[in-house]
């Protein structure tokens, strides 16, 4: 296992250095503030910071990468990792047609249900601020264009 890790880091370190270099060919602030390549810029020295630290741990033997660690996930895990992304395919078929406020509203209740969300009035609340109200939010306040759909809701 020590080897993945240490296999799986200098990966991680060849995508940081990547994206790294690609941001430097974007300016890193412009007229309004963070340029293009601000945020990419910054993200990879993260990256590249963390995996530096991982691969030091894994160097000087502090990070238990030979314990058991199980491939796997169990049976629920599964099923729940399945219902999200069948949830998330239907989603995406539907956001043009119906929209986003129509779409996202049934995805954000039937996504709390499916991660054991019991409280009904909490899944009703969550559901209909995370559709109606980051709609609201991103189309007027932001002006960000969000699939309206054909009947207008």
């Amino acid at each position: 296992m020590r080897r993945g890790w240490q296999v799986a880091c200098v990966c991680l370190l060849g995508i940081f250095l990547g994206a790294l270099v690609t941001s430097l060919g974007y300016s890193l602030t412009d007229a309004l503030g963070p340029g293009p390549g601000f945020f990419p810029f910054w993200l990879s020295a993260i990256g590249i910071g963390l995996t530096g630290a991982m691969l030091v741990q894994l160097a000087r033997g502090r990070i238990l990468a030979d314990a058991a660690v199980e491939v796997l996930p169990s049976r629920q895990a599964a099923l729940k990792a399945g219902a999200v992304l069948v949830a998330l395919s239907v989603a995406a078929a539907l956001l043009e047609p119906l929209g986003f406020r129509l779409t996202m509203l049934p995805f954000i209740a039937g996504l709390l249900l499916a991660l054991g969300a019991r409280s009904l009035l909490a899944i009703a609340l969550t559901a209909v601020a995370g559709s109606f109200g980051v709609f609201h939010v991103f189309y007027y306040w932001l002006k960000v264009p969000l699939p309206i759909g054909a009947l207008g809701i």
